[in-house]
């Protein structure tokens, strides 16, 4: 069945499944050491409590069945040891049948975590990372050429990426349009890098640039991945060397890697096809029925995508096999920071001795340089961006996190970059501070040493203690 396969196309998935094993891995270390806090029996929105109220079949996990934190941090572990295995190339060493199967574990695994997630694996990485993870199933290992139709269907993925993002941003903000987002957006982003300052301070003109290019290349150039080769590896190169940017001038979690993940599907490198036997009935039969179901439920997305109320990350199906994407559809002007103190005092004043959290991530000490964290994912400091542009993004959680700070609950404090009080010196109160903080200029960052400068603007919430005991199950 020579139709089927393309086997000069061996290279492009050998390079692409190594590269997209590796964000799995990503993916379960960050689950690993995240959820006790988060999801946990005792985290700040525990999956039992989840479950409780909401039914196998709108959120399919291993977790409906059974859940402990233990069983929790064995699945996430497991996930870990597949995600290296299919990095080191295990799967080319199994049948067929077998390297379907080991990459439907990692897949599965994860949607069992995404779907009892919550709030804190609401992000549109987390639905594309399973969406493209279902079909690196049905790619083959090197008993095979890698199908033609799988390789069709992850550009359209891409596509739809690209696409989606591009005309949500054209619809969504007045900027995008006026070439003017990027004078906000290297400030405001929800969590700079170590060279957004920079980025930020670059010449307007450039700034006008940086978005016309993005518009040619979410808007025009998804297009061009499904021309003949070699314009359709140009395209998938100009979007790949535009999400290197992104990466150079943010923390965006694994969202630019798993699109570089899927640009490299549509790339076609230099290199000899190796001698493949054909492909097996029962392998073209599941392939194809995989393809036409997955194109019959692409409906819904598109049909969002076209919408003049076009919507962000979303999934039409609670197996994300399908889902809809786009990110930064309006752009904020000002940034505002939740800043969380405590204090030993037995009573809160305004001149008590409140003392910081230090979060890893989000901006907090004006002194402190932004690091890289990406393709790491700080699930709690991205959700205090959120709770920062409105307290209604916090309500399900926020009053927990006070909760288990006024503890120094342990698991909790892992969570941020330090403490100021002692392990076993809880404090008595805590409050937290709502801040606008800008870019310090050229002259303030060689006068100050500061990349910040933050002006308090209220309370976003008032000195709280625990009332008692705290009773857990």
């Amino acid at each position: 069945m020579d139709w089927f396969g393309a086997s000069d196309y061996w290279l492009t998935r050998l390079v692409f499944q190594r590269a997209l094993a590796a964000v799995y891995l990503v993916a379960f270390l960050t689950a690993v050491l995240q959820f006790r806090p988060l999801i946990g029996r005792h985290g700040l929105l525990p999956v039992p409590r989840f479950v409780e109220r909401v039914p196998f079949e709108r959120a399919p996990s291993v977790f409906q069945w059974h859940y402990s934190d233990r069983f929790f941090a064995l699945c996430a572990w497991a996930g870990c040891a597949v995600s290296a295995a299919l990095l080191a190339g295990l799967d080319s060493l199994l049948p067929l049948w077998g390297g379907m199967l080991l990459w439907l574990v990692p897949w599965a695994l994860y949607l069992s975590i995404v779907n009892v997630g919550q709030t804190w694996y609401s992000f549109g990485w987390e639905s594309l990372l399973l969406e493209v993870g279902f079909l690196a199933v049905f790619l083959g290992n090197d008993e095979v050429a890698p199908p033609v139709v799988v390789l069709f269907l992850l550009r359209w993925i891409l596509f739809r990426v690209e696409f989606g993002a591009g005309l949500i941003k054209m619809r969504g903000d007045a900027c995008w349009r006026e070439l003017t987002c990027l004078d906000h957006h290297h400030e405001t982003q929800p969590m700079p890098g170590p060279l957004s300052w920079f980025f930020h301070h670059l010449p307007r003109p450039l700034h006008r640039v940086e978005v016309a290019a993005n518009h040619v290349t979410q808007l025009v150039v998804p297009f061009l991945l499904f021309t003949p080769q070699p314009v359709a590896t140009a395209a998938a190169s100009l979007m790949i060397l535009t999400q290197v940017w992104l990466v150079l001038s943010g923390n965006f979690s694994w969202l630019n890697w798993i699109t570089i993940v899927l640009a490299l599907s549509a790339v076609r490198f230099p290199a000899g096809p190796p001698d493949v036997p054909g492909a097996p009935l029962w392998y073209v039969v599941v392939v194809l029925a995989v393809a036409v179901s997955l194109l019959g439920l692409s409906y819904r997305p598109v049909r969002n995508m076209l919408s003049r109320r076009q919507v962000m990350n979303r999934s039409f199906d609670p197996l994300h096999l399908v889902n809809t994407y786009g990110a930064f559809g309006s752009v904020s002007r000002v940034r505002y920071e939740v800043v969380v103190e405590g204090t030993a005092d037995d009573v809160p004043r305004a001149d008590s001795g409140w003392l910081e959290y230090e979060f890893k991530g989000k901006p907090g000490d004006p002194r402190r340089w932004p690091r890289q964290f990406a393709p790491y994912h700080l699930r709690l400091d991205w959700l205090m961006w959120f709770a920062a542009l409105s307290p209604a993004y916090a309500d399900p959680w926020f009053g927990t996190l006070v909760e288990r700070l006024l503890e120094n609950d342990r698991a909790t404090l892992k969570l941020l970059r330090r403490s100021p009080f002692p392990p076993d010196t809880p404090p008595r109160y805590v409050r937290a501070r709502l801040f606008r903080y800008r870019y310090t200029t050229w002259r303030e960052l060689r006068e100050t040493g500061a990349c910040w400068e933050r002006t308090y603007v209220r309370d976003f919430l008032p000195p709280t203690r625990l009332a008692g005991p705290v009773q857990r199950p």
